[in-house]
């Protein structure tokens, strides 16, 4: 059957445009591209962080966890030639707050029972825990005692840091030789200052993690850590007996004489080992800013002295030693002029032979043979003893001590030196000196700290010459000599006795003086030095056979009983007489 098909399809006009359908796809791509760009933003943003704004990033975020402790390397002890504790470093307590992770002040209450405790004042204390930082020190180096009763106060937000604290078991016999270290453990003065690179050692590091009370809560691998390098021990020269023998005798001296200041040195004659050295005034090394600056000077090693008649056995040693003079050679030793000026002796002596002239502390005497020599000659002399050079005994402060130059000189000068006067040097300096009567003629350098081997010294004068010196110097502590204070039983003793004016303003005092006594024994086979001065002595005498001469004598006794020394005379029961 056939079927006719009425459909006809309808045109649309060329002019109308077919719109199509919205999907759902669309809003998907618009969707996504919003989101890669949200994303390529952070990307970048966390791309110029970790770039650009790293370190500051990093810096802030260790400012509140990551710590870099320091670990403080254990300072050297220091210790005596015998072992025993001179200087030492103990564990203290250190307390510290983190402001930044406090809540609240503490109480009132707290904050009056933690500033008693401390000894810091409450304002000092709050003004203290209102900073915002994330450290601050309340206070250093706690006693243990102290600490234990801070932490049973409870209050949050306040630690405890351990620190090593210095302590001087002598502090006052040995506080000038010692000095003493500051809060932060490094060497204010003395050999803790001078050896400071030896005892401190190097400091370690650790990186730590704190919490946000500022406990270290755990330790952080890095390359910055690394553990202390402790500093090295030192054992001195010095002798705490001996030591103590010499403090008690100067200040018994220093009251008895009502004197401004005063000095021993006590040196191994045989190696120039320091075996003790002492000053006064002094001060306590474990609280040193309780006392003045001036106390703290070590005189015996900083200061100049005139040594006046202590003088003299290097110009006669310079006579011995050129063959000008014989120990029997004799002088007219009454006044005489040089220029204007006049040359006299405390007492007149017609004529004194070398033995004499040192006996009775011939000021004409030794200004002849001084005037034997040219002054170039005569500095020469001063100037290979070590007058006016450093000792480079190590020693912070050390002074060179005063020779002007020859070219300089008058007439009067030359004479003045031989006998003390317009020459300076350290009692330290004097005493090194004498090592060349004690060492056969060598001059031996100074040491404070303990040697295993005698050192080479410098040869000054014969041999024969300082054997010679060294006897005829006995002649000062027996009867009619100037030094008989200085004798002791059993023993020979060669000294010398020196009283210099004092200058002031330039000026020679009629009326404060230096008292001087030095010396050695057994004077045949010497073992000990021992130099004493006493600034401005204003009661009981002023000579240095008065003054000095009673110090030097229970110092080398003392001395020579801890060293062992056997006596090389026969005992006697006679009392010493008095010096004039």
């Amino acid at each position: 059957m056939l079927i006719k098909n009425d459909y006809k399809p309808r045109m649309v006009p060329n002019k109308v445009k077919q719109v199509k359908p919205v999907t759902t796809n669309g809003r998907i791509i618009l969707v996504l591209s919003s989101i890669a760009v949200a994303f390529a933003m952070l990307v970048g943003r966390g791309v110029y962080l970790q770039t650009e704004k790293h370190d500051f990033l990093k810096e802030q975020g260790d400012q509140r966890f990551v710590r870099t402790v320091s670990l403080t390397a254990s300072r050297g002890t220091i210790t005596d030639r015998t072992g025993a504790a001179l200087a030492i470093s103990a564990p203290a307590d250190s307390l510290y707050a983190v402001p930044s992770a406090m809540s609240s002040m503490p109480t009132q209450e707290q904050l009056t029972q933690l500033s008693e405790l401390i000894d810091v004042p409450v304002g000092v204390i709050q003004e203290r825990l209102s900073r915002n930082k994330d450290f601050v020190y309340l206070k250093r180096q706690l006693p243990v005692e102290t600490a234990e009763k801070v932490a049973a106060l409870n209050i949050k937000g306040l630690a405890f840091q351990q620190e090593s604290k210095r302590h001087y078991p002598m502090g006052l016999i040995f506080s000038h030789i010692i000095g003493f270290t500051n809060i932060d453990g490094k060497g204010q003065e003395g050999l803790e200052l001078s050896s400071e690179q030896i005892l401190h050692g190097v400091d370690g590091a650790k990186v730590v993690l704190r919490d946000n009370k500022g406990n270290i809560v755990d330790s952080l691998d890095s390359p910055r850590n690394h553990p202390p390098l402790n500093g090295a021990d030192m054992v001195l020269s010095l002798d705490q007996r001996i030591q103590s023998i010499a403090y008690d005798s100067l200040q018994k001296a220093m009251h008895h004489h009502q004197a401004a200041a005063g000095s021993v040195v006590v040196l191994d004659g045989k190696t120039g080992e320091v075996l003790a050295l002492v000053n006064s005034p002094g001060y306590d090394s474990n609280n040193p800013g309780a006392t003045t600056s001036d106390a703290r000077r070590n005189r015996a090693v900083t200061d100049m002295i005139e040594p006046g008649s202590a003088m003299k056995p290097f110009a006669i040693a310079k006579g011995l030693d050129s063959g000008k003079i014989r120990i029997n050679s004799g002088f007219n030793t009454m006044p005489y002029n040089i220029g204007p000026a006049t040359v006299r002796d405390t007492h007149n002596y017609p004529y004194l032979d070398v033995r004499g002239i040192i006996q009775k502390s011939s000021n004409v005497g030794t200004s002849k043979i001084s005037a034997m020599f040219t002054p170039e000659e005569m500095y020469n002399l001063y100037t290979s003893l070590g007058f006016g050079r450093r000792m480079n005994s190590g020693f912070p402060g050390e002074t060179s001590g005063v020779v002007r130059d020859w070219r300089k000189w008058r007439p009067i000068e030359q004479a003045t030196m031989s006998f003390g006067y317009g020459i300076q040097m350290s009692l330290l300096q004097l005493a090194r000196a004498y090592t060349i009567f004690t060492n056969d003629g060598q001059l031996l350098p100074v040491s404070f700290q303990k040697l295993n081997d005698k050192p080479q010294g410098e040869q000054i004068i014969k041999p024969e010459t300082a054997r010679a010196v060294r006897h005829m110097m006995i002649a000062v502590t027996q009867p009619g000599g100037t030094g008989v204070q200085g004798a002791i039983n059993g023993y020979d003793v060669a000294a010398k006795t020196g009283t210099a004016r004092m200058l002031v303003n330039g000026q020679y005092s009629a009326t404060k003086h230096m008292a001087t006594f030095i010396g050695f024994a057994p004077a045949d086979n010497p073992r000990v030095i021992v130099a004493v001065n006493i600034q401005n002595p204003t009661a009981n005498g002023y000579y240095g056979g008065t003054v000095s001469g009673p110090v030097f004598h229970d110092v080398m006794a003392g001395t020579l009983n801890v060293l062992g020394i056997a006596p090389t005379k026969p005992m006697n029961d006679k009392p010493r007489l008095a010096a004039n």
